[in-house]
């Protein structure tokens, strides 16, 4: 009777383990896949802003946007031109509502706080958006048009 307790005991313990293994199993699983998931997510958008990077510039004044170094974490390097080099303070991207928007914040004499809020049209290879002129309190609606690569 002790053995038949005993191996009834261990047989048990065995099927709960088995059980156990699945449950976690399962759990492993539902955690990579959604992961996966969500970097095909990321890297679809990364590979939208890459498209980026390029020299672009504002035909109401010749303003001057240089993106480079995109990265998959949000971060970029983007330079100013008015038609001298503008101190720019923060640059990033981000994927909103399937648009890939971009953030300039410039830090330099008369342009304190003065920020690029701009989406990224594919369709017409463009960017739109707005820049608040600090200096002024004003807000502009512009665009930026990309620089064929041989007139950079």
């Amino acid at each position: 009777m002790m053995k038949n307790i005993k191996r009834k005991s261990i047989v048990i313990a065995a099927l709960l383990s088995v059980m156990v293994f699945f449950i976690s199993l399962s759990g492993l699983v539902e955690s990579v896949f959604s992961g996966t998931a969500q970097d095909v997510k990321q890297n679809s958008g990364f590979s939208q802003a890459l498209r980026l990077e390029g020299n672009w510039v504002r035909p109401d004044g010749g303003y001057k946007l240089v993106i480079e170094d995109v990265k998959p974490d949000g971060s970029l390097k983007a330079s100013y031109y008015n038609p001298r080099k503008i101190n720019v303070h923060e640059a990033n991207w981000k994927v909103e509502n399937g648009s890939v928007h971009i953030f300039v914040e410039l830090q330099d004499v008369n342009y304190q706080g003065s920020k690029y809020n701009l989406v990224y049209i594919n369709e017409k290879d463009v960017f739109e958006g707005t820049y608040f002129l600090a200096a002024q309190k004003q807000t502009f609606s512009i665009n930026f048009l990309r620089i064929p690569q041989a007139q950079k």
